[in-house]
C-alpha cells in the first residue's frame, strides 16, 4: 500500500493504482489536459472512502510507501480506466485515411 497525498489529504491506496495515477497525471500535464478519476481508499482515520481526484498540470499529487497491514482497497475499475488512458496517450491510434464512404455520391459518376 502507499500513502497518496493530494493537496492536504493523505489516503492509503494500493500500489498499482497509486503508480498508475502518477503516470497518468504526468501524461495529462505534458499534454496540457485534465481528467477526474475516482478511486477507493482509506482516509487518515482508517475509514473506507471513495475519492475523486482532479488530475491536471497543477494537481499536487505524491505517493510514498507505507508498511500498513490493512487489506488493499479494490480499484480494479479505476486501474482498468487508468491503464486504458495511459495506453491511448502513450500510443495514440493512427488517423484513418480519407477514403470516401460508400454512400458519398459527390463524385459517384467520376468513373
Amino acid at each position: 500500500m502507499k500513502h497518496l497525498t493530494y493537496a492536504d489529504k493523505s489516503l492509503l491506496i494500493d500500489d498499482a493504482t497509486a503508480d498508475a495515477l502518477l503516470e497518468y497525471a504526468a501524461l495529462l500535464a505534458r499534454a496540457g489536459d485534465a481528467d477526474s478519476v475516482s478511486v477507493s481508499a482509506y482516509s487518515a482515520d482508517g475509514q473506507t472512502v471513495e475519492a475523486t481526484l482532479l488530475l491536471d498540470a497543477g494537481a499536487p499529487i505524491m505517493s510514498e510507501t507505507t508498511h500498513s497491514t490493512m487489506s488493499e482497497p479494490d480499484n480494479e475499475p479505476a486501474q482498468a480506466y487508468l491503464q486504458e488512458q495511459i495506453a491511448l496517450r502513450s500510443s495514440p491510434p493512427s488517423i484513418a485515411s480519407e477514403d470516401r464512404h460508400p454512400t458519398d455520391t459527390a463524385n459517384a459518376y467520376d468513373l
